[in-house]
């Protein structure tokens, strides 16, 4: 799992639009990358809203952002038709990003214990470094924190 101060593990993932992100491409930009559970869960849905409700913002401070789930590109692009969003999605359906992230984890409902996706988010500065790291995000206002964090770089 990346802490402040380490390179992020790089990745290649593919995205909606027929897109294929590769992370270190992205250099020198700033680059905000969040994890969360499921397309069109409510938490996952309103995080998403709330991105791309600052996307024009993220992209005045310069920075690109990545959402990420173990869901399917064609989901995604359900979900992102669905609720008309502004993020890039990215699918890392085999779990492999995840589990470098250190965002693929236990966790528990109603008694029951399952792996997941723990909701989590990291900003990474222009040099591939994490800066930032969320863990376990509680969504309302998270986007506006991560806002103020990338133009705080």
């Amino acid at each position: 799992m990346p802490i402040e101060g380490d390179i992020a593990p790089d990745f290649t993932l593919p995205g909606t639009n027929g897109s294929s992100v590769t992370l270190s491409d992205l250099r020198p930009s700033p680059v905000v990358v969040f994890f969360y559970p499921r397309d069109d869960t409510p938490g996952c849905t309103t995080e998403n809203k709330d991105f791309t409700a600052l996307a024009a913002e993220f992209q005045a401070a310069g920075a690109r952002v990545l959402g990420i789930s173990k869901d399917t590109v064609a989901k995604h692009e359900k979900f992102v038709a669905k609720h008309d969003l502004g993020t890039d999605l990215l699918s890392d359906a085999d779990g492999t990003v995840c589990e470098d992230w250190g965002v693929w984890v236990e966790k528990n409902m109603y008694g029951k214990t399952y792996m997941g996706i723990e909701r989590a988010t990291f900003l990474l500065d222009g040099s591939g470094t994490v800066r930032r790291a969320w863990h376990k995000v509680k969504v309302p206002g998270h986007a506006e924190e991560v806002l103020s964090a990338v133009r705080a770089l």
